[in-house]
């Protein structure tokens, strides 16, 4: 038995989620809905990766505005905010644009009796409230990610101040190497929680699969077929940004490929966001950057979704017999874009968002509930990207601040 742990142990990380997710497959597919008794074991490892989502906001964040100055933070925000807005608009127009060449929805029709109730979406003021938390207790038991931020922020801008001050700088040093120590500390707990991720991984893949069953796949199998191949055109433009600002995909990829294979599995780019800071971290990026644009892009950056509501917009008109014009389009990048800001990285998010797109350019709701019936293959795929974009944002802005940094003249 002690050998067998020990091999588990010294086995590279890839491969034991590769293996994972090849037997999860297989167990959902053989056994079905009775798959779902492997459930406990997959929300264990979502429970232990929440479990890391404040320490490691909270900690790497301080940590990185103590190690660079306020106007770098404030140029980096910039960047960071203006990529996110802009690949969510071109996400949504690879979409349309994929969606359009292959039609997918041809041919289908809707069931009279479905129907949908459509979700409230919080909305772009509601997410720039919460930015600033009423309370900071409530920010943290809420999960509010960008009032975590703020806390971060203040905290490490006033723990900065302290050190910087004759007064208080011995107090203020001692203060920042505690708050050093548990962000160490907390990446040797993410260390050990790597070993359960395949296991964790394995039953929730079986689970989504057992529920899902061939029936429904094949069903609406055109319209997850093109939808992935939009997620691929997407990855291959990340590729493109990422040989024009001299970063390597390969070694780019060596170091995401946990945290988007994570993110394939539970369908969450928040519960994912340990990986993906612990990633960043692995590929040596600024930990002011990569401790502010990942925990923000898991809640506004949503590539993956967007492209989502782009085909599932296309899908819905070819269904109706009314094909989208070049207006109705328009309307979804501007809608979509903007419906993207705020909804939680969380599974299910990407209905709510697909809901407020359609009520917005008119389209039927019926066909809303057509699509929660593959709400969680085609959410995999979504959710992956999701996390691929941020990663990607970091890594660029990363190496064109360091660039910028290098060179006074840019």
């Amino acid at each position: 038995m002690k050998k067998i742990l020990r091999g588990y142990l010294q086995a590279s990380l890839i491969l034991k989620i590769t293996i994972a997710l090849i037997l999860g497959i297989i167990v959902g597919l053989v056994f079905g809905e009775q798959a779902a008794v492997l459930a406990p074991l997959g929300d264990l490892l979502i429970n232990l990766l929440s479990f890391l989502i404040i320490p490691l906001i909270l900690f790497t964040l301080i940590v990185g505005v103590n190690q660079t100055r306020l106007s770098n933070l404030g140029r980096m925000g910039g960047k960071v905010f203006l990529y996110y807005v802009l690949t969510s608009a071109f996400a949504i127009i690879v979409g349309l644009t994929v969606a359009s060449l292959f039609n997918p929805g041809t041919g289908l029709s809707i069931d009279p009796a479905e129907s949908f109730e459509v979700p409230d979406n919080p909305g772009v003021v509601s997410v720039l409230l919460s930015i600033v938390p009423s309370n900071i207790v409530t920010a943290f038991s809420e999960m509010n990610l960008l009032g975590i931020i703020f806390t971060a922020f203040a905290f490490g801008i006033a723990i900065s101040a302290l050190r910087n001050s004759k007064e208080h700088g011995e107090l203020g040093e001692h203060l920042y190497k505690v708050i050093e120590g548990l962000n160490e500390a907390t990446f040797k707990i993410m260390n050990v929680i790597l070993q359960y991720v395949p296991i964790g991984i394995f039953a929730i893949i079986a689970k989504t699969i057992g529920n899902q069953g061939m029936h429904t796949i094949l069903s609406l199998g055109n319209m997850i077929v093109v939808l992935y191949i939009a997620l691929i055109v997407q990855v291959g433009i990340y590729v493109v940004f990422m040989l024009f600002f001299k970063v390597s995909p390969k070694r780019f990829f060596s170091n995401a490929r946990t945290p988007m294979i994570t993110a394939f599995v539970t369908q969450s780019s928040s519960g994912t966001l340990p990986l993906t800071l612990n990633a960043a971290n692995g590929m040596g990026l600024s930990k002011s950057l990569y401790g502010f644009s990942l925990p923000l892009g898991a809640t506004i950056n949503m590539d993956g979704a967007a492209i989502r509501i782009a085909i599932s917009a296309v899908f819905a008109a070819n269904v109706v017999g009314a094909p989208l014009s070049f207006t109705d389009m328009l309307m979804i990048v501007i809608v979509g874009t903007l419906a993207s800001i705020g909804t939680a990285g969380v599974p299910g998010a990407g209905i709510v968002m697909i809901a407020t797109v359609f009520a917005q350019v008119g389209l039927p709701m019926e066909t809303v509930a057509l699509l929660t019936a593959v709400d969680a293959l085609v959410g995999m795929g979504c959710t992956a990207l999701n996390v691929t974009g941020d990663l990607v944002g970091a890594t660029v802005i990363d190496r064109k601040t360091t660039s910028d940094t290098a060179d006074p003249t840019i």
